[in-house]
């Protein structure tokens, strides 16, 4: 019998702010509704469409629509075709995985990574062979990672923009990430849920964008990440049509589909003009403005970072021990503030000077924790 496997840490931290009466500002997730249209358009899809099967790979409608939005806000020419719409980006990952990675082969993570990259890997009968970023500015190693490519090397997994540090790849560092992965006929997994959550002037980057990795990259999105509804699950997968073929394969033994009315709704926001995504976005940037000045004058060193719902505190730099783990069971039962440690984020070799804390809450509850916050350092 296989071991069962062990609670996240997000389930962990979640579970002790409720238990405590702790802000819990560890999960991502938004504390309130931000995105009518796309409620009123699930009610519609409801009562006014098909609630039966939609097609394996999504409704036409949708993957057209998904196709459209990248093509108006990235520059992306993709076609309906090489989109698979899966239940949540997760799943997406997951089929993907499963795709690419056989019995005996091995797939490079970079890390800090989302929890889910490692287990999947394993439960495709692969290896994972970490490599670290470089705090604090988390940047891309490539010569490591070209050190650690092996000959049963298969796939690489990537996330920009990085959760839970919040920073993009460049063109120049993509460019010389797709020549390796060229030279050694790897596939690039692109994990790309906070796309939509941008706030800097440098705007996010796909490896699809990098000519090398048009065919080779696997372009991962979320709805629930663009839309701040989380609980929709509904993600896809966009990749030249080989490779989406392949991911479809095993996402029809998965899933096989996902709610319909949802894949309508998804498909009417998506068409939502420019101008409504940037005023979407605007609430969140003024969010983490507000918990980036607060934790700065209660004295805690905050990392630069453009996207995500999250900001990284150093520890070290803040005064703190440098123990996430720890300082992180400190603050929820001294202080009444839940948070995710940055090593939770590693399969190995964890970074430990760093916290993670989501600003997607409202503006009562930031400032609440803020005090909180402050309160511990001034009683230390």
């Amino acid at each position: 019998m296989s071991e069962t496997p062990k609670t996240t840490i997000f389930e962990h931290m979640s579970a002790l702010a409720r238990e405590t009466g702790a802000i819990n500002l560890g999960q991502g997730f938004p504390d309130r509704e931000h995105a009518p249209e796309l409620l009123a358009a699930a009610q519609r899809a409801l009562t006014g469409r098909s609630n039966q099967y939609p097609p394996m790979r999504g409704l036409a409608e949708l993957r057209g629509a998904v196709a459209e939005y990248y093509a108006r806000e990235q520059g992306l020419a993709v076609s309906a075709d090489e989109i698979v719409v899966t239940s949540g980006a997760t799943e997406a990952l997951a089929a993907s995985i499963l795709a690419f990675v056989q019995p005996g082969d091995e797939a490079i993570l970079f890390q800090p990574a989302y929890d889910a990259y490692a287990p999947l890997v394993e439960r495709a009968g692969g290896t994972v062979r970490p490599v670290n970023l470089t705090p604090p500015h988390w940047d891309l190693p490539l010569d490591a990672f070209e050190a650690a490519i092996g000959p049963n090397t298969r796939l690489a997994i990537l996330n920009t923009p990085n959760n839970p540090t919040g920073t993009l790849i460049g063109r120049a560092t993509l460019e010389r990430l797709g020549a390796i992965c060229e030279r050694h006929h790897l596939v690039l997994l692109c994990d790309e849920v906070w796309e939509g959550m941008v706030f800097g002037d440098t705007p996010h980057l796909s490896p699809l964008a990098i000519p090398s990795l048009r065919h080779r990259a696997v372009k991962i999105g979320s709805a629930g990440k663009i839309f701040s509804l989380t609980g929709w699950k509904i993600g896809w997968a966009v990749a030249a049509k080989p490779l989406a073929d392949a991911i479809a394969g095993q996402h029809q033994f998965l899933t096989f589909t996902s709610a319909t009315p949802l894949q309508w709704a998804v498909a009417e926001g998506l068409a939502l003009p420019a101008e409504w995504h940037r005023a979407h976005r605007a609430q969140y940037a003024a969010a983490r403005a507000r918990l980036v000045d607060g934790l700065a004058a209660a004295g805690f060193a905050v990392l630069p970072a453009d996207g995500t719902w999250f900001v990284t505190i150093d520890l070290a730099a803040s005064g703190l021990e440098a123990d996430d783990a720890a300082v992180a069971e400190r603050l929820i039962r001294e202080a009444g503030v839940a948070s995710i440690p940055v090593s939770a984020f590693y399969a190995e070799a964890p970074e430990k000077g760093f916290l993670r804390l989501c600003f997607a809450k409202q503006d009562a509850v930031l400032d609440e924790a803020v005090a909180r916050l402050a309160g511990f350092r001034a009683e230390r």
